[in-house]
């Protein structure tokens, strides 16, 4: 069996404001397939989808409704992943949980896209 595509699919109430929020961050494209499909195209790959789902429930981390997926985006050094958290506040994301200290060498935190997904921004010392 050989199998031509991997997907990650998020399900959304508002497929428009997830798609648009994916795109942009990983400096993608859309492509709307009708009213319940879109397609994120990053550099010419199919790199994530987004599904209508009018009931779906907004993950609650930590405490409530559990987290039905979550991506991590590693960046070298605080300066790229500072780039990153502006990017993504500006995007419509919801800091979730901060971290505790920013002069570490590595750190983490955690994210929502507009439909509540958890997403980590991470950061590890720059490549010499």
């Amino acid at each position: 069996m050989e199998i031509k595509h991997r997907m990650i699919v998020l399900d959304a109430a508002d497929i428009d404001a997830v798609s648009t929020f994916w795109a942009g961050f990983l400096g993608g494209t859309v492509e709307k397939w009708g009213d319940r499909w879109h397609s994120i195209w990053v550099d010419g790959e199919w790199a994530l989808g987004v599904q209508s789902a009018p009931n779906h429930v907004r993950p609650d981390w930590p405490d409530g409704a559990p987290q039905q997926i979550h991506f991590d985006f590693y960046f070298e050094g605080l300066e790229a992943w500072d780039a990153a958290h502006e990017r993504v506040t500006g995007l419509g994301a919801r800091l979730l949980k901060a971290t505790d200290d920013r002069t570490a060498p590595r750190g983490i935190q955690v994210y929502a896209d507009p439909a509540g997904h958890p997403f980590c921004l991470c950061w590890v010392p720059a490549a010499d």
